[in-house]
């Protein structure tokens, strides 16, 4: 079978992602989809509004075939090792073909811009060390540098969200000399981060989102998602009386910052210049995470470099530890399938490149112990007997299998 692979997050599914996804398989008349889906915490440094069971089977109700978890030290990283993690799953189980969403929807501006970049590598370094040191952020300096470059209006838009993402897709797919053919196709009516409704139909995550929390019962989201997301979410709220955001780990954050010691808060991953110290003076002072984050907010560290530092300090995830995580995934987490998505399994999985782990205690690697703290700690966002079995569910639930 031929198959097309996409990179996802799913927080959660609505129709914007039901277009990519139809158009996906279409683009590269693939039999079957394959996802790469971030786990509990994402790549913005957020806790995802649902567990990533409830997005696993959100993704297969709504069409794809296969969903395998992006290990937690690649899911809550920059864009460029998010990239790298991702492309190495799609590339050990098979993938024919990614299919990325871009502001661009042109597969060669991508490949002329990374070719551009290379003839153009020592100014564009110069440039980025420069605004660096003026105290602009990161990814502004790689903006503004970029920008700065001679012709550089004549190539791809790397201000835009999607654009980056797909841009380090492509290079990691010609780093990890991977065969998959990368596919684009162009987003459709809502932006990234759009955080009104701006379609009848199409709107971003972040404006869903928005609207869940503002207020459910003013604010209908039934014409932005599909049916089966929507019974979802639904149950979920049913269940465990909640959406997880920030506000529901900011005790823990609190207890932690003040708790641990300069030195400790120095281990741990993208804690730089000195940070610990305006972190915990910034905890002490706060009474919720949104002021916690005016607070520290600068120039120089955007809101979300500092919401995934956040995270890290939830989950002790040192130095040491993330910057394993550069290149490639280790291992497959299976989180989900469907009738034909078993199928392929069994057909190519003696063909993986990696160990399949779809029963966690039978799983012994140390790079998976990350994914089993920051799953706990998800379920402390929980109170009661929704913790202790949210807490039990990583080790016991088996791979989500949807017949169809």
């Amino acid at each position: 079978m031929k198959a097309v692979g996409i990179i996802v997050e799913y927080n959660p599914f609505h129709n914007g992602h039901a277009f990519h996804l139809e158009a996906s398989r279409k683009v590269s008349n693939a039999d079957i989809v394959i996802a790469v889906m971030s786990g509990n915490f994402l790549q913005r440094g957020e806790p995802a509004l649902v567990s990533k069971w409830y997005r696993t089977k959100m993704a297969l109700l709504n069409g794809v075939d296969l969903v395998f978890e992006l290990p937690y030290g690649f899911a809550v990283q920059k864009a460029e090792t998010f990239a790298n993690g991702a492309v190495s799953i799609l590339d050990a189980v098979g993938c024919d073909y990614l299919c990325f969403g871009s502001e661009s929807g042109d597969i060669d501006s991508f490949y002329r811009t990374i070719h551009y970049l290379n003839d153009e590598h020592e100014n564009y370094e110069n440039n980025i060390k420069q605004y660096m040191n003026k105290g602009v952020s990161y990814p502004k300096a790689l903006a503004l540098s970029y920008q700065q470059l001679p012709n550089s209006e004549n190539f791809l838009d790397l201000s835009k969200p999607n654009n980056i993402l797909g841009f380090h897709y492509i290079k990691a797919i010609i780093g990890q000399n991977s065969s998959i053919k990368p596919v684009t196709v162009a987003r459709k009516n809502a932006n990234y981060h759009d955080e009104n409704f701006t379609s009848e139909t199409i709107a971003s995550a972040t404006s869903i989102r928005k609207a869940i929390f503002s207020d459910e019962k003013k604010i209908k989201i039934s014409q932005y998602v599909p049916e089966p997301t929507k019974k979802l979410l639904d149950e979920y709220m049913n269940h465990y009386g909640m959406y997880h955001n920030w506000e529901n780990y900011w005790d823990y954050l609190q207890f932690r910052l003040i708790q641990a010691s300069n030195e400790e808060l120095q281990e741990i991953y993208e804690v730089e210049e000195g940070l610990e110290n305006r972190l915990k003076a910034a905890a002490i002072q706060s009474t919720s995470f949104q002021e916690f984050m005016q607070k520290v907010k600068t120039k120089r560290y955007t809101w979300t470099r500092l919401q995934r530092l956040c995270v890290h300090i939830l989950t002790n995830a040192q130095k040491i530890e993330m910057t394993k995580f550069t290149e490639k995934a280790s291992y497959l987490r299976l989180l989900g399938m469907t009738t034909l998505g078993r199928d392929y399994l069994n057909q190519m999985k003696k063909h993986f490149r990696l160990p399949l782990v779809s029963k966690l205690s039978s799983f012994k690697e140390k790079e998976i112990t990350l994914d089993i703290t920051a799953a706990r700690i998800y379920a402390m966002g929980l109170r009661g007997i929704q913790r202790q079995e949210m807490l039990k569910q990583e080790f016991i639930e088996p791979p989500i299998y949807i017949k169809k």
